[in-house]
């Protein structure tokens, strides 16, 4: 008996060692983010784009178990010269590398949507980098308690390698 009980001992430790760790991104890692939570729903964009009004639906809901939050824009006012904007973003969280991601798929096609943004949080901020083909942009996201609302500033760095805002919107919830 006590051989039998040495060989499922010496069984079951040989399966425990065999056992890899969860890995940290997967399935079973859906993402959390208690700031993000506060985004979920549809919203009113107002505000500034290129100096010109850029007003805007936005909706926001977790998609594709849990791994991000979609967001899908689209313009209500005309900047002129330019088509009514709209734009799908995927934003989720590598945890291996501890940080924020956004996938950013917009009417400008392929050669602007394949640069994926990394953000980095600080607080109720979120601030994404995307290094396009054009130069670098910024995109910060920010939870403003306060009002139940959110603010995206978006910035760009110019010629001279000074950062300026590109985009300064308020989004207000859509009562429903």
């Amino acid at each position: 008996m006590n051989k039998i009980a040495c060989l499922l001992l010496l069984l079951a430790s040989v399966m425990l060692a065999q056992t890899k760790p969860e890995p940290l991104d997967g399935p079973n890692r859906p993402f959390q983010d208690n700031v993000l939570d506060n985004l979920q729903g549809k919203w009113a964009l107002k505000g500034a784009i290129a100096g010109h009004p850029g007003d805007a639906e936005l909706e926001a809901t977790w998609v594709l178990n849990h791994q991000f939050l979609k967001l899908h824009e689209k313009g209500t006012t005309p900047i002129p010269g330019r088509p009514l904007y709209e734009a799908e973003v995927y934003v989720g969280y590598d945890n291996a590398s501890e940080r924020y991601v956004a996938h950013w798929i917009d009417i400008y096609g392929g050669r602007f949507s394949e640069t994926i943004g990394y953000g980095v949080r600080t607080g109720n901020s979120i601030k994404f980098t995307f290094e396009y083909p054009d130069g670098p942009f910024r995109n910060t996201f920010t939870w403003i308690p306060e009002s139940k609302s959110w603010r995206f500033l978006l910035e760009q760095k110019n010629d001279a390698g000074k950062w300026g805002v590109f985009s300064d919107r308020i989004a207000v919830k859509i009562k429903q």
